[in-house]
């Protein structure tokens, strides 16, 4: 065992001796050791710039890196080998099944989630680091319920997204502290396939998620030469898309760009989260308050405008500019309303392509035809680096503007408390991604519902319809009603009395939680053996 090292759980151990080396531990204990203090600092200076927006400070563009946005002259680096070309991406977790259906869907890569796709219980974790192991040297291929899943020649592209800097992996500890989640993730797969993955002509490539500010970039940059540097690996050869998907990232799409230029991909549009850190950054502005959740589009003016900054920023800089998630699914037996659903899909994939972005994420294999036609169409070479939106000026005022036409309705808020509980419960039994009402949901939907009903009930709002007040004992009426119904073999009661407890809690507080996967993570330590010493939530 490694000095220092404790693992404090016992799942999946056929997983954990495979990837829990003597060696791959050492290489995590070497990047903890340098780098924890770091993200710890990081984690403060969040806490500390939202105690400024709270006292009614505004966000803006950094004053001290406007000589970065001013210099026309740096560029961030070429695509890495097999990442010409994006133009439609399939997103999911890293489950055995979904790992080879996602690389056989004929899109051009597949982004394999451990963050929020993805329930992190030990044996998700470590079995996913499995599946992308095989996956990588073509030993996935497998049979089950009589059905045979093998991968196909020339597989998608493979991209992983490790766990946000804000979450602690509490089943490994180093020197007595839980480990970065986002590290964990990180490490195991870097440590295990990076020269494998060069050696068959692709690379080490990675979804950066829920940053906050460049300097938080700056951790991942560092982070990545540290590594190449300890595995004898040329520094460039990660690559690297940076989500921005909160909303004090908006303000600093180039710094991060410059931060990992050598290593940098581009930017992606990460449309669910953002519209959760838009309320939440902005919680004690009353002026700030969304109407229902299906009215807050691509089209409404503070999406819109970070989705056209997005775009000259990375073509600026000479990287790919990704849109958003269709989270859309193939509506079975039904022929009218799947026309609907899909016909839904090919005007956001259509908005984005006209817009100028480079790619485009789904949800489900059967949504890739629709993507690929209408970017096959539309986008003729491999990108569009070339359309440089020299004609988008977006000011801080269009980012934060809340103007959003829509109401808030019965029937927005009852989706709200269904959609919160059905998935949470189902991220607590070890799903992190759902089919709900024909959308392939994850947890940033979790959060949005949950964001909106605390705003609510915070500042007092009232139905359109009904005129009632949204208060704390209106929603748990609705808790109480909707739960039950919610009850399926994947959604057990245990798990719909944790999180409707959870609900009712959080829209009594004087401040939303940071996240949920945080407070609820030390259910599923607590089932995986894990003492609760080592269970904390870091913000």
């Amino acid at each position: 065992m490694v000095e220092g090292v404790q693992i404090h759980s016992s799942q999946a151990k056929e997983a954990q001796q495979q990837i829990l080396t003597e060696d791959a531990l050492k290489f995590l204990a070497a990047l903890h050791r340098t780098f924890e203090s770091t993200r710890q600092n990081l984690l403060v200076a969040r806490e500390t710039a939202q105690q400024r927006l709270d006292a009614g400070q505004q966000l803006d563009f950094p004053a001290e890196t406007a000589h970065i946005r001013a210099d026309p002259s740096w560029l961030c680096a070429p695509p890495g080998p097999g990442l010409e070309d994006r133009r439609v991406e399939i997103t999911g977790p890293t489950d055995r099944k979904m790992v080879v259906n996602a690389l056989n869907s004929g899109t051009k890569t597949f982004m394999a989630d451990f963050e929020d796709a993805n329930s992190p219980t030990f044996a998700n974790m470590l079995n996913g680091q499995v599946n992308l192991r095989d996956a990588i040297r073509r030993q996935i291929d497998f049979e089950s319920g009589g059905k045979s899943y093998k991968l196909k020649e020339n597989p998608a592209v493979l991209i992983v997204r490790p766990r946000g800097w804000h979450l602690d992996e509490p089943r490994v500890t180093v020197d007595n502290t839980p480990v970065s989640a986002s590290l964990f993730d990180f490490a195991l797969y870097f440590f295990h396939n990076a020269h494998e993955l060069v050696r068959r002509g692709s690379g080490p490539y990675f979804y950066l998620p829920k940053m906050e500010h460049y300097l938080e970039a700056r951790l991942w940059n560092d982070v990545f030469n540290f590594s190449q540097s300890y595995i004898g690996m040329p520094h460039g050869t990660i690559r690297a898309t940076v989500l921005i998907e909160t909303l004090p990232a908006a303000f600093q799409m180039e710094e991060i760009l410059f931060e990992l230029r050598t290593h940098s991909a581009g930017l992606n549009c990460g449309r669910w989260d953002y519209i959760f850190s838009f309320i939440k950054r902005r919680r004690a502005d009353r002026s700030a308050v969304l109407p229902d959740r299906k009215d807050v589009t691509m089209e409404v003016g503070f999406m819109d405008a970070y989705v056209r900054l997005l775009i000259q920023t990375c073509h600026k800089r000479r990287v790919a500019a990704m849109g958003g998630m269709s989270a859309q699914i193939p509506i079975k037996n039904d022929p009218k309303a799947n026309e609907i659903a899909m016909a839904k899909v090919r005007a956001d994939k259509l908005r984005e392509v006209t817009n100028g972005h480079d790619g485009t994420w789904i949800a489900h294999p059967l949504i890739n035809e629709i993507a690929m036609e209408i970017f096959n169409k539309y986008m003729l070479g491999p990108n569009q680096y070339h359309v440089r939106r020299e004609d988008v000026k977006v000011a801080a005022a269009d980012l934060l503007n809340t103007n959003v036409p829509g109401k808030i309705t019965t029937e927005g808020v009852r989706s709200n408390v269904a959609t919160s509980l059905a998935y949470s419960a189902a991220w607590l039994g070890g799903n992190g991604c759902i089919p709900l009402n024909w959308l392939m949901e994850d947890a940033a939907t979790a959060e949005i519902t949950r964001i909106q009903l605390w705003q609510w009930v915070k500042y007092g709002m009232r139905t359109a319809d009904t005129g009632e007040v949204i208060t704390a004992a209106y929603v748990d009426q609705l808790v109480d009603e909707i739960a039950p119904t919610l009850k399926s073999a994947t959604i057990t009661e245990e798990n719909l009395d944790i999180v409707s407890r959870y609900l009712k809690a959080q829209v009594r507080k004087e401040w939303p939680s940071e996240f949920l996967t945080s407070d609820l993570m030390g259910y599923l330590a607590v089932r995986d053996g894990c003492p609760a010493a080592w269970q904390r939530s870091v913000l």
